[in-house]
């Protein structure tokens, strides 16, 4: 196993993290995992401790942390919008891996929430070179309803369930399920173009489990339109079959794969040191 070593950290001393620290990798590319949800820094069946030690093989410096008053972080005791802790967390989070392993570029990696933390830490932070979004902003687009209702309409069984469902609600309606609240989408258009205008790579990865908002691969272009979508600096998958937090062994290997192969493509690893003989 690679060394890792714990740290708390941070404007307040109010964040911890672990700190993957490959041999050899001083200088490298450093890869910042963040938070998914409310869950601790380990992630979604310790998604997140499978990932870093996988990149730290290949010789990747890495980061997992609390944001603020998340896992085992406090709270900083500063006035701020939950945006602006945020990125205010991944700016301690950089200057933290760069003390450390001398990195001065960083990718962030972040799973539903967390690519939407990703996404607004990489708007303003200079030292950010790339992101990874695992099933990340993505609206529903006049395809997307298309691909999903149509089959529908034409089935008597979905008419039967559909009816079905009314009588049951008639007499228990269903409860209410808070999801997160996207931004305009022409913001998020505009903030991905703006990322790009900087020089920024950004790989979208999605999963199989979130069909109800994303059902082809031609819909990231339909949504965001083909200045962002067709950008060479920008990659999409669609992962079919695939559960949102990758619970299967073989959907994990399969989602590590494709990240592994992006981040060797853009940012390759140092080169293993050749003990002098």
């Amino acid at each position: 196993m690679m060394p890792e070593r714990a740290f708390r950290f941070g404007r307040a001393g109010h964040l911890v993290g672990m700190v993957g620290l490959p041999t050899g990798a001083h200088g490298a590319v450093g890869v910042i995992v963040l938070n998914t949800g409310l869950m601790h820094r380990v992630g979604p069946f310790r998604l997140h401790v499978d990932m870093t030690r996988r990149l730290n093989a290949l010789g990747y410096p890495t980061l997992r942390f609390d944001l603020s008053t998340m896992g085992d972080s406090g709270a900083s005791a500063e006035a701020a919008s939950r945006e602006q802790q945020v990125r205010a967390d991944v700016g301690d989070a950089v200057a933290l891996l760069r003390a450390q392993t001398g990195c001065t570029r960083f990718v962030l990696v972040g799973l539903c929430r967390g690519a939407q933390s990703a996404h607004a830490a990489a708007c303003t932070e200079p030292a950010v070179a790339g992101a990874i979004f695992l099933d990340g902003y993505i609206y529903r687009t006049t395809g997307f309803k298309l691909r999903h209702y149509l089959p529908r309409l034409l089935s008597p069984a979905r008419w039967h369930g559909f009816f079905a469902r009314k009588l049951r609600q008639a007499v228990a309606p269903e409860e209410v399920t808070f999801g997160s609240v996207y931004p305009p989408k022409e913001q998020v258009r505009g903030e991905l173009a703006a990322m790009l205008a900087r020089g920024l790579k950004l790989y979208f990865v999605y999963s199989g489990g979130i069909g109800e908002q994303f059902n082809h691969p031609r819909q990231f272009r339909e949504c965001y339109g083909r200045e962002v979508a067709d950008h060479p600096a920008l990659r999409m998958d669609l992962l079919d079959g695939t559960d949102h937090t990758y619970t299967l062994v073989c959907d994990r290997e399969r989602m590590f794969g494709h990240v592994e192969r992006w981040l060797k493509e853009q940012f390759p690893p140092p080169a293993p040191r050749v003990a002098a003989g």
